[in-house]
């Protein structure tokens, strides 16, 4: 089959590779129809090769026919149409009952001391190839598929892999007031659905970018927009348009990829990392990795005293300055982490269903490119040209 591999810092090639085969009871074979590339692919892309070895499949946000199934696997059968969650998860553990799916104990990664895996990602993440290839291996099909509807098209439901759950969860973290008030920093993928479900929910949200195709975007769906680049203040500007005080929530959607530095160190230590022995870069970036800290630093100054941030968007640093000082003075509660999938499908998709398509998920994908153009698509959206805002790749 044909697969999206990694191959270094900014290079990505289709490969051919053997088929994925059934190795455990509970294992799923799925011939996709299509797959997305995430921002968080764009880490892979830039910082986190340390952690990744040429030929990994990579790729998180599939969809497709269930081609085989494991004999465990009794809830989707071959034939059916589905989505895969970019957890890998149990469902029956400590963490699973409770529906914290981020931090599956069964396959959790106690080596590295990080949560549940998730597709065509890194060694931290389990590196279990993905989903950015003509079939794929779902491991714990028992549980991780969802099934959906024939008839609407894929990009219907392709986002409840990861964009619509990790938006959800994002303004459910949030926790806006009934009739408050959010400023959703960053307008990409999540960004867009943040902004879209909050004001689903009633609140109103004011958005903030420096892209115009994705500043656009967000006005489609009577989102109020402010060009970051038009205001020396932004956080001044938002307090002014929310009574002086600045909004009640605050919701971080662009993470370590933050335009401009909130350090001067930031983007020299990525280079710089990006140039050492994996086995060096790995332990600096494990014991003192910097982030990209602008778009953090401006939630903070601009959320309301005694509002909640939420941190939707990806940080990987263990050595970043934050300014606890001006945190407990405003009393701001702060929540984050990887999205728990199906936590949230049972809200999402009675609106992916609606023929209304009150959330707009059709009008997300500015790109949707053959498998053998994933090398294009991820250079444009890295580099945000020619109006990428969301790529799709159909096998």
């Amino acid at each position: 089959m044909k697969a999206v591999a990694w191959h270094g810092n900014h290079d990505v090639r289709v490969d051919t590779v053997p088929d994925p085969q059934i190795r455990e009871p509970t294992d799923a074979i799925v011939r996709i129809t299509s797959t997305a590339i995430c921002g968080s692919d764009l880490h892979l892309y830039e910082v986190l090769g340390p952690f990744i070895d040429e030929g990994d499949i990579l790729g998180h946000e599939p969809m497709g026919i269930v081609e085989e199934v494991g004999s465990e696997v009794t809830h989707v059968k071959p034939g059916d149409r589905v989505v895969i969650p970019f957890n890998v998860v149990c469902g029956h553990c400590w963490m699973c009952e409770r529906q914290l799916y981020a931090h599956c104990e069964t396959t959790q990664n106690y080596d590295y001391g990080t949560g549940a895996s998730f597709l065509g990602y890194t060694k931290l993440y389990g590196q279990v190839p993905g989903g950015q290839a003509e079939l794929l291996r779902v491991p714990q099909a028992h549980f991780g598929p969802i099934k959906v509807p024939e008839g609407p098209p894929d990009e219907r439901f392709l986002y409840l892999s990861d964009v619509l759950p990790t938006s959800w969860q994002a303004v459910e973290y949030a926790d806006i007031p009934d009739g408050g008030s959010v400023a959703v920093f960053g307008l990409g993928p999540i960004g867009q659905m943040t902004s879209r479900i909050a004001k689903h929910r009633g609140a109103r949200v004011v958005g903030i970018d420096l892209v115009p195709e994705r500043i656009e975007m967000a006005r489609r769906h009577a989102v109020e927009v402010l060009n970051l680049e038009d205001h020396d203040d932004i956080a001044a500007t938002i307090r002014e348009m929310t009574g002086g005080r600045g909004p009640d929530s605050v919701v971080d959607a662009v993470g370590m990829e933050a335009h401009g530095e909130g350090i001067p160190v930031g983007k020299m230590a990525h280079k710089l990392v990006g140039m050492l022995p994996d086995a060096i870069a790995a332990k600096v970036i494990q014991n003192a990795g910097i982030d990209r800290l602008a778009a953090l630093y401006a939630c903070f100054e601009t959320v309301r005293r005694a509002g909640t941030i939420s941190l939707s968007g990806v940080y990987g640093g263990t050595a970043d300055p934050i300014n606890m000082l001006q945190l407990f003075d405003k009393g701001v509660q702060i929540k984050m982490g990887q999205a728990h999938v199906k936590r949230w499908i049972d809200e999402l998709m009675p609106l992916v269903t609606d023929e209304s398509d009150p959330l707009g998920v059709e009008d997300l994908a500015t790109h949707k490119l053959p498998l053998d153009d994933a090398s294009h698509g991820y250079e444009i959206f890295q580099k945000k040209e020619d109006g990428a805002i969301k790529v799709v790749l159909e096998p």
